[in-house]
């Protein structure tokens, strides 16, 4: 078996993924927007987020990320996302952390010290491992080159200010659009990429070949 490694970001035009979905998710820095998403959701977005979770078999979670889902998804199984609530609930949990802490949610596991080992083992032993959220993880994720698929949907909103999956301050990183965008009718745009050929490259827009 040789599994993919997803990544699942919502984040603004400019790139803030912090805190999408309420306004006590994540409050560092004095972020004052926590919850940004929810007045942009549509059923277009809605139907491709619900598509990738059908077909994930495990959760590759940061600290923060795991802490808010163990504290959520147990007590949903009556609820209006009860079906997110058992898959959820009911594939493995494998979380990144520098500490030791408790990991209650059932079927739930740290990762060791060797990220890029670890990987390997979850692709020997999945077929799709999302990682949901996690910004800080993700970012370290995408770059040591270990993740198999990015999937940004792109809200129309600029907030000026939060946590980014791309800091002003990086490495270079060429990434491959692996499918054509989908659109929705509130302007939300999912972007799928794939690692790149290496750094991204230069050239000059003035030369008359350019186009060749």
């Amino acid at each position: 078996m040789s599994g993919r490694i997803l990544i699942d970001l919502f984040t603004t035009l400019d790139g803030v993924s912090q805190a999408p979905g309420g306004p006590d998710e994540d409050t560092d820095g004095g972020f004052a927007f926590g919850g940004w998403q929810a007045p942009l959701a549509s059923a277009v977005d809605g139907e491709q987020i619900m598509e990738g979770i059908r077909a994930t078999d495990a959760l590759l979670l940061g600290r923060r990320t795991y802490d808010i889902f163990a504290g959520y998804w147990p007590h949903q199984l009556d609820g209006p996302d009860s079906e997110i609530a058992r898959i959820f609930n009911g594939i493995p949990k494998y979380v990144a952390s520098r500490g030791t802490p408790e990991l209650p949610w059932r079927d739930s596991h740290l990762l060791g010290s060797d990220l890029a080992a670890e990987i390997s083992t979850l692709r020997g032993r999945h077929e799709q491992v999302h990682v949901i959220g996690s910004i800080n993880f993700a970012r370290t994720l995408v770059a040591d080159g270990l993740f198999d698929q990015l999937n940004l949907w792109v809200y129309p909103i600029v907030l000026g200010a939060g946590k980014r999956l791309f800091e002003p301050v990086g490495s270079p990183l060429g990434l491959t659009l692996l499918a054509t965008p989908i659109a929705s009718e509130t302007g939300t745009v999912l972007l799928r990429y794939g690692p790149g050929e290496g750094k991204p490259t230069t050239g000059d827009m003035s030369r008359p070949d350019r186009g060749a």
